[in-house]
């Protein structure tokens, strides 16, 4: 049986904490900035977790990480 492969892009965007959980940056900090708050924008640098549905399918996409 060959080695499961990590998804690469998948691994760009997702890392796995001490515990376990597999975390994701926010979305909508890329453009169209102007329009947002200072308080949203604040909000959106921080990391968010994967929902547990979310993350049994990544599970399989990173078995390395």
């Amino acid at each position: 049986m060959p080695k499961m492969k990590t998804h690469r892009g998948a691994a760009k965007r997702f890392k796995k904490t001490g515990t376990g959980k597999i975390v994701r940056m926010q979305q909508g900090m890329r453009h169209i900035l102007t329009k947002k708050s200072k308080k949203r924008k604040r909000q959106l640098r921080k990391d968010a977790l994967v929902s547990t549905a979310e993350a049994k399918r990544l599970d399989q996409l990173l078995p390395s990480l």
